[in-house]
Formats: structure tokens, sequence, C-alpha cells
């Protein structure tokens, strides 16, 4: 293989940009060449590559987002459109791709190496909710910006005397808010993947207070339900005084952790490896702190789990 191209797709994550340092980088070290695909899937249709040197990436490991851009696209998920992303990595003369990205960037991974051009996917993502690794791209650092924000509310929090209901990012996966959660103390967590009640919630609040606690700090990731409904119930149900906030998008940005510069250049370089082994159809992962590959079919039947047990901990430590 003489010459591959990488992309960057779905919603950014901090850590991006040293993958794709990673990927360029080895590759060129065994006498690769590397095209930059921007915009993702719609930059690959459209056929906006350029190749990229030693120097396109370098100052960027310690960026958040990616410096190829990220775009979501309809008309890749139909044939004609994978097709015409197949017509332009053969006309730049692409042998192999690597896809940086989450769930429906590696739907797209899958669709080309089904029609038989070998690509690697590598799991970047903050909701860390790739099945085959157990940690994605971006998880580290949008935990830690959830982290530092949480403490900034407990403070108000602790002077003003009130419950704050705190939303974070999680449509489908409550990793963020169950690290984060148990990281902060929090009194209740509210995730998607388990059941809750907020007669469970009111009465662990009220017993909270009647034992002289002045402040409650409250998780809801976003696939669990709103938090402004929540908060504004709890108001109803107790009369504490409460405030509602919902970080949005603050957790995709900033430098990424050292976690997650080190993951993502391992990752990439690993991605490389595997092109060059002849793999395709293979995401990349670490599990238990060893790089890991599996089948990205398999990888995308599987559903994430999260850790029950940290759930039950959670619990436990928030009597």
């Amino acid at each position: 293989m003489k010459r591959i191209g990488v992309l960057t797709s779905g919603g950014d994550s901090p850590g991006m940009n040293a993958a794709i340092r990673a990927v360029v980088r080895k590759a060129i070290y065994h006498d690769i060449e590397v095209y930059g695909i921007y915009y993702g899937y719609s930059g690959l249709i459209n056929g906006d590559i350029k190749q990229l040197e030693i120097g396109s990436v370098g100052d960027i490991i310690h960026r958040g987002g990616t410096m190829l851009y990220t775009a979501r696209c309809e008309e890749f998920k139909t044939l004609e459109g994978q097709l015409a992303g197949i017509e332009q990595l053969k006309k730049f003369g692409i042998e192999g791709l690597v896809v940086i990205g989450g769930d429906g960037s590696f739907q797209g991974a899958k669709k080309l190496s089904e029609h038989g051009f070998p690509t690697i996917g590598i799991p970047g993502t903050i909701d860390n909710d790739i099945p085959g690794t157990d940690f994605t791209v971006g998880f580290d650092t949008a935990l830690n910006t959830v982290i530092d924000a949480i403490d900034k509310i407990r403070d108000t929090a602790t002077s003003h005397e009130r419950t704050y209901v705190i939303e974070v990012m999680g449509r489908d996966a409550g990793d963020i808010a169950l690290w984060s959660g148990l990281a902060d103390g929090a009194e209740s967590i509210l995730i998607p993947e388990e059941a809750y009640s907020m007669d469970d919630i009111v009465a662990r609040l009220r017993k909270g207070h009647e034992r002289g606690k002045k402040h409650s700090i409250i998780i809801v990731a976003e696939g669990a339900g709103s938090g402004v409904d929540i908060g504004r119930e709890i108001k109803e149900r107790t009369n504490l005084e409460t405030r509602v906030t919902v970080l949005g998008h603050i957790q995709r940005g900033g430098s990424p952790t050292a976690a997650d510069r080190v993951l993502a250049s391992r990752l990439g370089a690993y991605a490389v490896e595997l092109l060059i082994n002849g793999e395709a159809g293979i995401m990349v992962g670490i599990e238990q702190n060893k790089l890991v590959s599996h089948k990205i079919e398999e990888a995308l039947a599987n559903k994430h789990k999260v850790d029950e047990s940290m759930y039950k901990l959670s619990k436990e430590l928030s009597i």
C-alpha cells in the first residue's frame, strides 16, 4: 500500500487532531503517502482531498476539534453516494482509508469495506458509546470539562444553598453522566440505560435536607430526560430553590487531556499498521490498556453497556 486517506466524520471530539497526526506520521514513516479528506464523507463525495506532509500536522496534537473539519452527510447513506466516494478515492490513487468518528462514521466505513475498499475505523466520540473499546477518543477530555464545570457550580450551590440539576451530553449512553456524577459526588445520576423514579430522587433530596444538607447536585444525561423539566418538577415537589444548567457543546471543545492524546496517537498508528498488513473492515480500540481490533460489523451489532457496578456504587455513596 503506497497511498492512504484519512477523514473525520460526525461530531467532533478532542483528540481527533492527535489521531490525524499519528496516521499521517506513521504512514510517512513507512514511505506511504497520506491524503486528508476534508468535511467527512461529504468532502469524500465532492473530492475535497489534499496531500498531507509531516509539517501539515505539526502543532495540532494539543488542539481540540479537527483540522480536517467534519460534516454529516445523508447522501453517503445511499449506494450512489458510497460509490461516488469510492470513485474519488480511486481518482486520487488512494488504496486504504482511516475513518475517525462514532457510530454513524463506522456505518460508512462498514459500507466502504463491503464494497471492497479497505477501511479502518478509529473510535472518536465524547460519548464513549462504541462497543469493542474501553474508551473512545475525546471521552476523557469531555469528562474533565464536565467535572470542572460541576466543581464551579457546586461552589455557587453551596453559597446559595440551592439544588442544581446539570444536564450533560449522552443521548444513548450515560458514561459522561455516570463518571462525572461519581467523581463529583452527585446525589442522583440519571442515565438512559437505567430506569429512574422521581419519587426516589425527591426522597433522597428530602432526606438530605432533613439531616442538614444545604445543597445538592443532580446529573442528567440528555437521553434520560430534560434537565429543565426535571428541575421544574423537583422545585414543585420539594419547594427547594432549584437551578438548571445545560452544559451543551462546551463538552466537545478544549485541548485534549494527556490520556486522549496518548490514546489517539496509539490508535492512529495502529490503524495504519493494520492497513499495511492488509486488514479491512476493522475498528481499533483499547481494552485493559492493550490495543485491540474488531470487525466493525461486530461492534455495530453490539450495544454499548454502562458499567452497572459503577452505577450501583454511585447510589451507595450518595446516601
